[in-house]
């Protein structure tokens, strides 16, 4: 492995202190005159030398690092939102430390106190933990905590949010415009404020339109989030799910998902037992994440802007950490229908 170069060889190359080097590299205003902070440059060039931001940071008291917690970076609806917040992060001269708590509430516990540690500026957290005063705890001790997608009850938390009622609300209320009057809700546990939303909104476009929820028609998932296996788990739940409501005596015409990866799951089972979508049973998604228009039929769905969920949440951090004076503290992100090919007109 090739040695680093090190303050001490630009000395030697120089014929200079140690010192000296340090203070031009370090541009401090010890007075060092231009022709000899011109050789140092130079020889520092030359040799190839890179700063220790480390060494530099715990000299400074100042790290260039933000901390991101998600529950699963192999879903990609959090992929899209970590770019979202790397490309804002990077444009400011930062870098993200990325944790996966992999739907942990201990191994999220644990990340929290391992960025605290390494003394980030702050940390965007999509918490799946129930235990808040864990994040209020360290707000106390003076970590900036930026909150996405789940909703932390704390007014010194800064929320990105993202109207879910909304968006089961629209899918709901476009399949009953198109004639559909039997409309099952397929999801993963209603233990997240956002699944539940969707239930919430998909509820009230039913009862604005007189349709009783039958028995049936809500099917959620018995797993516990601590089984959680990425993207196998939503598909799988959707195949699972649906299969329950084919032996309804009394099929639905059209299902909502709670989101994406669940919603291909249910037409990859449909079409294993025959059913045609849309013919048969329409099906809409959620979060329009960029396989949904890759499969076939292509997937209608709710569009959540991740990236914007992401640049949003790193501008805010960023502002927070320069001292600008901030005029919202919650921004909720609005839905958007996506109309394509998995569903039709009963």
């Amino acid at each position: 492995m090739e040695k680093r170069v090190t303050i001490y060889d630009i000395a030697k190359a120089v014929d200079v202190s140690v010192a000296t080097v340090s203070r031009v590299l370090s541009n401090s205003s010890y007075p060092v005159s231009p022709e000899l902070k011109r050789k140092i440059k130079a020889a520092a060039k030359e040799l190839g030398y890179r700063p220790n931001m480390i060494g530099r940071q715990l000299k400074t008291n100042n790290s260039m690092t933000i901390g991101v917690i998600i529950p699963s970076i192999s879903n990609p609806f959090y992929a899209n939102v970590v770019l979202g917040i790397e490309e804002i992060a990077r444009r400011s001269g930062y870098h993200v430390l990325l944790c996966n708590s992999q739907h942990s509430p201990e191994l999220e516990a644990e990340y929290l106190q391992t960025l605290f540690d390494k003394q980030v500026k702050g940390i965007i957290i999509s918490s799946i933990s129930e235990q808040k005063d864990l994040i209020n705890e360290y707000i106390s001790k003076g970590l900036i905590v930026i909150s996405i997608d789940q909703t932390i009850d704390n007014p010194d938390v800064y929320q990105i949010g993202f109207d879910y009622k909304k968006g089961g609300y629209l899918a709901t209320k476009y399949l009953i415009e198109n004639g559909h009057r039997k409309i099952a809700y397929v999801t993963a546990p209603m233990n997240r404020p956002s699944r539940h939303d969707i239930f919430k909104g998909y509820q009230e476009a039913l009862l604005e339109s007189g349709i009783t929820l039958q028995e049936g028609w809500l099917q959620e998932s018995a797993l516990d989030d601590i089984e959680y296996q990425g993207n196998a788990y939503e598909f799988r739940n959707g195949r699972e799910l649906v299969r329950k409501l084919l032996d309804l005596d009394d099929r639905p015409t059209a299902i909502l998902a709670c989101n994406d990866l669940t919603a291909l799951g249910i037409i990859n089972e449909l079409h294993f037992q025959g059913v045609e979508v849309p013919n048969q049973i329409s099906v809409i998604g959620f979060d329009n994440i960029e396989l949904s228009q890759m499969v076939v039929p292509s997937l209608t769905t709710i569009d959540h802007p991740k990236l914007e969920m992401g640049r949003f949440a790193c501008n805010l951090l960023l502002d927070m950490v320069n001292s600008k004076p901030i005029a919202l503290k919650e921004i909720i992100l609005q839905p958007k229908l996506i109309i394509r090919n998995s569903t039709s007109r009963n």
